[in-house]
């Protein structure tokens, strides 16, 4: 057992590389993504360390190319939940034991790992089975995931430094155990480094894990699998389930030992949930830890002061970056009249000079949507606006699933700032705009606030001060996270704790300590060294 108070290597953020043409990291990367997409995988459950084959399977295609297979996928029975629980409940008694330092080493080198040996197949995964281009694989897959990594280990030994004061004769200590029980992971299909962060980062504090990510994010979730494997993840400390989320839920809030979810997703899935977790809440041992991130509505406001080709850029990067399947994504702007022109003008090149289609051509900007149910639902909304009066499509509005699910960027400009797009979250490449009076700036501050029942993100644009004051106060219940002259996306771990409000979840900061915080149950210790003896206080005294 190691002896001493130990300092981990000072976490950076990861250096995001170019890829630019001619550079290794592009020869390389696309030499991975042409093996991978001429190969075909076969992926089992893993619980305990050991890979499970059901017979029960699924296929796996890219986005943007539909027909093609990339593998299969194993679904889990009941069983092999109640298994994964009482492997995950075993596990916890040593992996809960185990010097902290020795879990921090475990997901030091999945860092390492990430970004030596395996990036290139983390962000070829992620642009074969999530449709990325190569930077939004980039920054996410294989930066953010190792940024959370490396920064989750500085920041619990931040937590651990944090202790109460003692006097001569007492010392009190805190103690920051895991979870009594084990924790439930659910991931979504967007975000690679959401997926890897969500099982670890409770796993990194002594949990225990039972992992179900997307179904459409199981071909890059295994090579996560593998990388915590080769880091030295023991057997059964993150046991990854795919299949029937209805059934594995079920299982899995049935359990006693069940001591919190770490969640992303829908907001209905994640009120579905919660409700669950109440109905058998005389069920559990403990109170489970419930932190969820949703759905976004996020939005841009720009002032008459704004700079128009910022404001333009805001809604061309934030709102079609990934084609707008990020919980942070532009899907309503307002924007006055007396720039609407120019912000106009500009919003209209950048979108003609977009290039559309496979991530593997990297001078594609926009690639396909994740899968047909959500082409369908996009395109209903778009055919709603091309009938309706008081919306008018500007930009876009075409589509083909003949090959991919494409959808062409598309800008919505509607007369009713409560217009259904306006309101409702998308999550697609689409955007409102509701174009405002100048002189209406403050009632359009207000209804910023009041038109969606989420509070994820949101960017306010201008060059005047006191106007950013003004909306900085008046929309600091509309979003957790807050832009000044930047589009409402990208938020970096360590730099901006990410997680939002309202209908968007418990705002508990991933990226920062505070999410962390969530998974440990405190216990104070108190010793005394010079222990009364005599029961009377001086107050009894002749």
């Amino acid at each position: 057992m190691g002896k001493g108070f130990f300092q981990v290597p000072a976490a950076i953020n990861e250096p995001v590389k170019s890829y630019a043409p001619g550079t290794s990291e592009r020869e390389e990367v696309l030499a991975t993504y042409a093996s991978m997409y001429n190969s075909t995988i076969d992926i089992p459950l893993y619980i305990n360390g050991e890979e499970i084959k059901t017979g029960d399977t699924a296929v796996m295609t890219p986005p943007h190319d539909h027909q093609h297979v990339l593998g299969t996928y194993h679904k889990a029975e009941k069983q092999h939940i109640e298994k994964a629980i009482e492997t995950a409940l075993e596990a916890r008694k040593k992996w809960a034991n185990l010097n902290w330092e020795e879990r921090a080493a475990v997901f030091l080198k999945a860092a390492e790992l990430i970004a030596g040996p395996y990036r290139s197949k983390i962000n070829a995964a992620t642009m074969l089975a999530q449709s990325k281009n190569i930077f939004q694989a980039e920054i996410d897959a294989a930066c953010e995931f190792i940024d959370f990594l490396r920064f989750n280990v500085e920041f619990m030994t931040k937590i651990y430094e944090d202790q109460p004061d003692s006097t001569s004769d007492i010392w009190n200590r805190l103690e920051y155990r895991p979870l009594e029980g084990f924790v439930y992971a659910i991931t979504p299909f967007n975000f690679t480094a959401i997926s890897g962060n969500l099982p670890a980062s409770a796993a990194l504090m002594g949990n225990t894990v039972v992992w179900k990510p997307s179904d459409s994010q199981i071909y890059s979730a295994k090579v996560i699998v593998d990388i915590f494997k080769e880091a030295g993840v023991p057997d059964g400390v993150i046991n990854v389930v795919y299949g029937d989320p209805l059934m594995i839920t079920d299982t899995v809030l049935a359990s006693p030992d069940f001591a919190g979810i770490h969640f992303t997703g829908s907001t209905h899935v994640f009120k579905d949930i919660w409700a669950k977790i109440g109905a058998n809440i005389h069920t559990y041992k403990t109170y489970p830890r419930i932190v969820g991130e949703t759905g976004g509505k996020d939005f841009i406001i720009a002032h008459p002061s704004a700079n128009p080709k910022q404001v333009a850029t805001g809604i061309s990067r934030g709102a079609f970056e990934f084609q707008g399947q990020k919980c942070s994504a532009a899907s309503r702007a307002y924007i006055p009249k007396s720039i609407w022109g120019a912000v106009e003008k500009q919003v209209l090149e950048d979108i003609k000079s977009f290039k559309m289609g496979s991530p593997e051509d990297m001078s594609n900007f926009i690639t396909a949507v994740i899968h047909e149910r959500s082409f369908d639902n996009l395109v209903s909304y778009i055919e709603k606006a091309k009938k309706d009066t008081d919306a008018t499509i500007i930009a876009g509005g075409n589509y083909d699933k003949s090959k991919g699910y494409f959808i062409e960027p598309t800008v919505i400009v509607t007369k009713d700032p409560k217009y259904t797009t306006m309101c409702t979250e998308l999550f697609g490449p689409v955007i409102t705009i509701y174009v405002y009076d100048d002189k209406d700036w403050k009632t359009t501050l207000q209804l910023v606030d009041e038109t969606s029942d989420y509070a994820l993100t949101g960017a306010i644009f201008s060059t005047d001060r006191y106007a950013i004051n003004e909306a900085t106060e008046a929309l600091q219940n509309s979003a957790g996270n807050f832009y000044i002259n930047d589009k409402p996306t990208g938020a970096v771990v360590g730099q901006q704790p990410f997680g939002g409000a309202r209908a968007s979840g418990t705002n508990d900061k991933a990226g920062s300590y505070l999410n962390l915080l969530r998974w440990v149950s405190p216990r104070t210790i108190k010793e005394t060294f010079l222990s009364p003896s005599n029961y009377r206080y001086p107050f009894l005294g002749k």
